[in-house]
């Protein structure tokens, strides 16, 4: 048996797996929600992106998530270049410290946002102890309450990936560039940003992608005032039983993710090959 036989046989069992129990009901759901008796996906579809309303959804969902990734960006790169560069015998403790948020479920990390961000939580208590006024701010229900909630959640993806392309360039890169005259933020730059930029790409992929589609946190933080596009499907869905609707709120979010995968994968082709 030829070696392209024996890997075709070795893929099927997955590939039927993927098709009947992913892409078969993922078409269905979009297209032709079973629980519809008429659809009419497409007619919702331009219903949908002529709503006012929605479109305001989807602006904020955007504006949220693209938020998120550039904050997570910031602050989880330069972590995770801490940590590559920190000693062997240390890498793996602070590697686990950064992803452990990961270990504790969506539920109880956005119910500490709660805590926080309450009238009565910890930051309006300090509002209100310096006297600078008599009323505790509205942090609740609010984008920045969503953009800090989906942070603390799609953070410790940015710091893997990063990490995972970070710990593969060798630091002895940086010390020639340095003993040729480059200044250390000059070195970072020309030499280890171009090298990490595949793996920072595919955790802003991700962490865009998280933002987008997540549906706890932005229903628990950012409430009916600041509905996403998931909280909204789930509106479609569940409470007016709109299932036309719905599937036409997915198939935005659908569309919306796979735009910004394929323009990530064309951007890191294009780096890959300069």
């Amino acid at each position: 048996m030829s070696r392209k036989a024996t890997l075709g046989l070795l893929l099927a069992p997955g590939l039927a797996l993927l098709a009947f129990g992913f892409a078969f009901p993922f078409a269905v759901t979009l297209f032709a929600p079973p629980a519809a008796e008429h659809p009419d996906v497409l007619g919702k579809l331009g219903a949908v992106l002529t709503d006012s309303y929605v479109l305001g959804v989807f602006a904020r969902t955007v504006r949220v998530a693209v938020t998120v990734t550039l904050v997570c960006l910031v602050l989880g790169f330069p972590t995770a270049y801490l940590i590559a560069r920190a000693p062997k015998s240390r890498q793996g403790l602070l590697l686990a410290l950064a992803v452990f948020p990961l270990l504790l479920s969506t539920v109880v990390r956005t119910f500490a946002w709660l805590v926080i961000l309450g009238r009565n939580g910890l930051i309006s208590d300090a509002v209100l102890a310096t006297g600078l006024t008599d009323r505790p701010p509205e942090l609740l229900y609010t984008e920045f309450a969503l953009v800090a909630g989906l942070t603390q959640l799609f953070m410790p993806l940015m710091i893997l990936t990063s990490y995972s392309s970070l710990s593969q360039i060798d630091s002895g890169l940086e010390d020639a560039a340095r003993g040729l005259g480059a200044s250390p933020g000059r070195a970072f730059r020309r030499i280890v940003l171009p090298l990490a930029l595949p793996g920072v790409l595919v955790g802003a992929t991700l962490v865009f992608a998280g933002a987008v589609t997540a549906f706890t946190t932005p229903l628990l933080l950012g409430g009916s005032r600041n509905r996403t596009l998931a909280t909204l499907l789930y509106d479609y869905a569940n409470v007016k039983l709109d299932w036309g609707g719905a599937s036409a709120v997915a198939l935005i979010m659908t569309v919306l993710v796979l735009v910004v995968g394929w323009a990530s994968g064309r951007i890191s082709a294009k780096v890959a090959t300069s």
